[in-house]
């Protein structure tokens, strides 16, 4: 079995999308995944299933409008997959630290795409890059450095310039989902 994160995009952000998260872990159990567990409300389940990614992928998306009205955007990590992003952050501990001592809260996120983007949209998002912010593109992840807030940020606001869908989550939230991951391993 493997052992997946499913990061659901632009629920329960500014009262849209509402979905308590006891539902969406119903939902999924009734999907016949196993093992499911959620973190937090921005919509993090884990779970384990033998089904193929892109498949497991458009069933839950599917599945989720027809239990809750509407279309999400739906990105899976493998467990493994977010180990490897966690351990890979292209920023040093010396530049998070110092993006950390100046911002207004969290500093380190990342965006989870759903498929790689072209060179095209990356080169569009570089024109909304500005002082304070940095930006690291590593496969289908996007790590974001900031130096004051992500709240007011260009960079942050752009990301559909790169023409993907995608979902992000603060270093704190990788972090523990790589946790829980592991502890399903167990």
């Amino acid at each position: 079995m493997t052992i997946y994160i499913a990061l659901l995009r632009g629920i329960n952000v500014g009262g849209k999308n509402i979905i308590k998260m006891a539902e969406l872990k119903r939902t999924f159990e009734a999907m016949n995944l196993s093992r499911v567990q959620t973190y937090i409300q921005s919509g993090n389940v884990l779970f384990e299933s033998e089904e193929e990614k892109e498949s497991l992928r458009r069933r839950i998306e599917h599945e989720i409008e027809v239990a809750f009205g509407f279309a999400v955007t739906v990105v899976l990590r493998t467990a493994e997959e977010l180990k490897r992003i966690v351990a890979n952050c292209p920023f040093s501990e010396e530049e998070v630290s110092e993006a950390k001592a100046s911002s207004e809260g969290e500093s380190l996120y990342v965006s989870f795409l759903l498929e790689e983007s072209s060179k095209e949209g990356i080169e569009r998002l570089g024109a909304f890059k500005s002082n304070g912010e940095e930006y690291r593109i590593v496969g289908r992840e996007v790590f974001l450095l900031f130096s004051h807030s992500i709240r007011n940020s260009k960079l942050a606001n752009n990301l559909q310039k790169l023409d993907v869908p995608a979902t992000m989550r603060n270093w704190k939230t990788t972090n523990k989902l790589v946790a829980l991951a592991s502890a399903m391993e167990i």
